[in-house]
């Protein structure tokens, strides 16, 4: 393979009507969408696979000193409106940005050499089971108003979109100082209405404790995305990543390519947040005793690999209320995340009825 290769989305044509074929989720196989014919994909050898998810020395790769792998130039579009950067195909002269629908033009494209893609996750979710999925989401929202079903029904058509992301391996080994507590018990007298009563009363005693916990992480995710909300994103999860396959166009056809917006130190930083957490539970652990306070630890980051990866999302919006509302489909799972409107009314009468059920009960104590 060719050190660069020029990122145009091949054109797959119909054996049996010329049209362009799509990816068709779930089938693993390219599908017409007018005349139904269908071309199977052959499935990856083992060894493809294994060497996709092998991960990439994240300090050489910095370091330039692994400027051999295997990078694509990007046929990219920033949108005017909320400045994604998706790729448009070579035969496609026009279209609509999947994050805000603002016209896209390919003259305005510009070429853009990134890292081309380890692995892709496929689609497997179509787009008619993504549409039931947002239905059913939408229909068991709590306080959403009553048009807001009208209003989803009119929604633009589901994007079918890859989002990039990173995928961090490291090994950790954090020092750490902090304090141990244990709780021990006090017997107290009170009184009460007269009569003289005990009680224990909690105390906790404090002591030293220092160390070094060891962790290793295995694929932190972190999105390569600006587009979308992070919290929207996060919440898709989890991904089977188990199902990643050696990087192809086929699995593009028919769907939109976002370039990666973050590149791959600030991605690290994304990494290191996740792992964090971690690292102090697994102080904490090692504190032992009830109760722990940390007051310093310094994680060293060790054996640090990646990958670029794609994974599928469903996207679309809907107008309500003089906004644009977003919601997101896991390609893989069906798992569905978005922004939605409340109804000031419902709530406020939701918070009415409780305090006339509440006023109701205390009333009746009262009687009794």
């Amino acid at each position: 393979m060719d050190k660069h290769e020029n990122m145009h989305t091949r054109y797959y044509p119909c054996s049996a009507c010329g049209a362009k074929l799509e990816y068709a989720p779930g089938q693993h196989a390219l599908r017409c969408p007018y005349c139904g014919s269908e071309n199977a994909l052959e499935e990856a050898a083992p060894q493809q696979v294994e060497q996709a998810l092998e991960e990439l020395d994240y300090a050489a790769f910095l370091a330039q000193a692994a400027g051999d792998e295997p990078a694509i130039e990007l046929q990219t579009v920033k949108c005017p409106g909320c400045g994604a950067a998706s790729q448009l195909a070579a035969h496609i002269t026009a279209d609509r940005c999947p994050f805000c629908a603002v016209p896209l033009i390919a003259s305005n494209a510009y070429a853009k050499r990134s890292l081309r893609p380890r692995a892709v996750a496929a689609f497997e979710v179509p787009e008619a089971a993504a549409r039931e999925q947002f239905r059913s989401w939408i229909h068991g929202l709590w306080f959403a108003p009553n048009a807001l079903k009208r209003a989803y029904r009119a929604a633009s058509g589901l994007q079918g979109l890859y989002l990039p992301y990173w995928t961090y391996d490291s090994d950790t080994l954090t020092p750490y100082q902090g304090e141990r507590g244990d709780h021990y018990y006090v017997t107290q007298s009170y009184e009460e209405n007269g009569v003289r009563k005990t009680r224990q009363v909690q105390h906790t005693r404090w002591s030293a404790a220092s160390g070094q916990v060891s962790l290793h992480f295995d694929d932190v995710l972190v999105p390569a995305s600006q587009s979308l909300p992070r919290e929207y994103l996060d919440k898709l999860e989890p991904w089977k990543l188990g199902a990643l396959q050696p990087y192809r166009e086929d699995y593009l056809a028919g769907f939109t390519v976002e370039a990666y917006q973050i590149g791959l130190a600030d991605g690290f930083d994304g990494a290191r947040a996740r792992m964090e957490p971690q690292i102090r539970s697994a102080i904490c652990r090692d504190i032992g005793g009830d109760v722990q306070r940390i007051h310093r630890m310094a994680p060293q980051y060790r054996e640090i690999s990646f990958k670029h990866i794609l994974l599928p999302v469903w996207l679309s919006s809907y107008q309500y209320g003089g906004k644009t509302w977003r919601f997101l489909v896991n390609g893989q799972t069906g798992e569905v995340q978005g922004e939605r409107p409340w109804s000031a009314w419902k709530i406020t009468f939701a918070i009415l009825a409780a305090l006339l059920v509440l006023g109701a009960l205390i009333y009746l104590s009262e009687l009794q």
